[in-house]
């Protein structure tokens, strides 16, 4: 066959070959590496392909004891002891696919070889994918027979039909998962063009704030990998960019961009402030309190009497009448009124939208044609496929963040069940970042916000809206969030993180590789790949802020 053989299956009594994993030995200077791939000749001339687990390193010696006496009796400045041990390594291997679908153990004394290319991505599957979208690259072997292969996933298990959305988990600054999502965006939106509209919430400094302005820094091995991955080291396209109304700056908007920046962007009109006029987001009123635990449901009450336009909240069309009426409401007790809902409960609703639509600029009811815009129109009537909306929320209270994400998703729903429209895009990728402030195990089970999210991730696949998502821990993401996830992406995290149950299936060796993973590398699971596969992926090719 060509490949260079390195081994031997070696079956025995405690370790037996089994049809899911074998063990081999090799010499002991042979350089291996989890996630490497090796074959072996099997039954009717299949090849049966294994993806390596775990390496040991065994000598002759019964015990350690052994090698402290045969090192002339613990002498460590002897490189050479008094016997020389005899020394190997053993390999195990899950088996990840076999060429005939032969999945008979293998025997003892079969030739163990390292694969070519072509055998990596057969024995992945790679080499059958439909609908290919490119995830990243893998750098199989050490030296000489050193090899990248371009992984590519189904598209169809990472957008829909058959599986859809996206997590990515790691710590922070270090995992790189906003990169690693960017550029699996980068890559969709080059496969798929004009059938996927993209909605990005910036959460984070200006990291997605210039994703359209090239990296003038991306070296020219990045580029060479681009090249080599099938894809345009190219910007996203198609974007516009729209940030918070802030009346007290001269741009008249809330962000961490310069306003030289922003100006540019406005001037070139790809940048415009968004507002919330009150009459149209009255039946939105619940998201304001998304983070709010209401276990008696009294402020579910108030938000029900008020969306229902009862009492004195029929007509309502300002923020400030909004307030105005509630505070009557609380202060019915004073004026003797009588009413279903207790003053105490008007006074705790107060409260809670008070300190937001009183203190963020974004709650206005007058707009500027041309430079104030209203997200939800925007998404129900100008959003189309191909395009790219980038939704500055940094520097918004966490409320008003919730209020601004639940709003936009919210919008994203009707608009696929819209009748008015012809032009809806086929796809509609929603990202967030810090996931955990939506849909962590501890939000509040009534926030709607995490029902429009469990709405997307469970029936959104047949509607084609689709959730990439980002957090530090795992373990800490609603189970039926993170469970309808088709792809996950593993970077690098910590030892207390890789003992929860989230990562209960994930072999012992990989889990402890997440430990120390590099910035740049992922462990990435898919229903449409045969195995995890340890990706790697160059540097994004928009531009970079490395201090935020």
């Amino acid at each position: 066959m060509g490949e260079r053989v390195i081994g031997k299956v070696s079956a025995t009594e405690k370790n037996p070959s089994t049809t899911e994993e074998f063990y081999f030995w090799t010499d002991k200077r042979e350089i291996l590496s989890p996630f490497d791939i090796v074959k072996v000749e099997h039954f009717d001339k299949s090849v049966t392909y294994g993806v390596i687990e775990e390496i040991n390193h065994v000598t002759d010696a019964p015990g350690h004891f052994t090698s402290y006496i045969s090192s002339d009796f613990g002498d460590t400045s002897a490189e050479i002891g008094n016997m020389n041990r005899l020394g190997i390594n053993y390999i195990k291997a899950r088996v990840v696919s076999n060429t005939h679908n032969t999945y008979t153990p293998l025997l003892n004394g079969s030739q163990v070889m390292i694969c070519s290319a072509a055998d990596i991505q057969n024995a992945l599957g790679l080499n059958e994918v439909k609908n290919p979208i490119v995830c990243g690259y893998l750098q199989m072997y050490k030296g000489e027979e050193s090899q990248k292969v371009k992984v590519t996933l189904n598209g169809n298990f990472l957008i829909g039909p058959e599986g859809a959305h996206l997590n990515v988990s790691g710590i922070s600054g270090l995992a790189a998962k906003t990169s690693y999502s960017m550029f699996l965006l980068n890559a969709i939106q080059q496969k798929f063009g004009e059938d996927v509209a993209m909605i990005f919430f910036n959460v984070k400094g200006r990291d997605l704030l210039a994703i359209d302005e090239p990296n003038d820094s991306l070296s020219n091995e990045d580029k060479s990998i681009y090249k080599t991955l099938d894809l345009q080291p190219e910007t996203f396209k198609n974007v516009l960019y729209y940030y918070p109304y802030n009346n007290e700056t001269s741009n008249k908007v809330l962000t961490n961009a310069t306003p030289n920046d922003v100006v540019k962007q406005q001037t070139e009109g790809k940048a415009f402030a968004y507002k919330f006029k009150c009459e149209n987001y009255l039946d939105k009123i619940d998201l304001l309190l998304a983070n709010e635990d209401d276990s008696t449901g009294t402020m579910e009450s108030c938000v029900n009497f008020i969306v229902n336009e009862q009492g004195n909240f029929k007509n309502i069309k300002t923020w400030n009448s909004l307030i105005d009426t509630v505070k009557a409401y609380a202060n019915a007790a004073a004026t003797g009124q009588k009413n279903e809902i207790l003053p105490s409960s008007w006074k705790k609703f107060l409260r809670l939208i008070n300190k937001t639509v009183d203190q963020q600029g974004v709650f206005q009811d007058n707009f500027t044609p041309g430079k104030d815009k209203d997200l939800t129109e925007v998404i129900n009537s100008e959003l189309k496929g191909g395009q790219v909306m980038v939704v500055d929320i940094t520097k918004l209270d966490d409320n008003t963040q919730s209020f601004v994400f639940g709003s936009v998703a919210r919008a994203v729903w009707e608009m696929k069940f819209s009748t008015e429209r012809n032009n809806i895009p086929k796809k509609v990728i929603i990202f967030v970042d810090e996931l955990n402030k939506y849909a962590s195990s501890d939000t509040p089970k009534n926030s709607p916000v995490l029902h429009q999210l469990l709405d997307i991730t469970e029936r959104g696949r047949s509607l084609g809206i689709v959730l990439f998502s980002v957090e530090q821990f795992r373990s800490a993401i609603h189970d039926r969030v993170k469970g309808n996830c088709a792809t996950h992406c593993y970077g690098r995290t910590n030892a207390i993180e890789i003992s929860k149950a989230d990562y209960k299936y994930i072999p012992n060796v990989y889990k402890n590789m997440m430990t120390r993973l590099p910035a740049g590398e992922y462990i990435i699971s898919n229903p449409a790949l045969r195995s995890l596969v340890n990706v790697k992926f160059p540097y994004n090719t928009y531009k970079q802020f490395p201090n935020g």
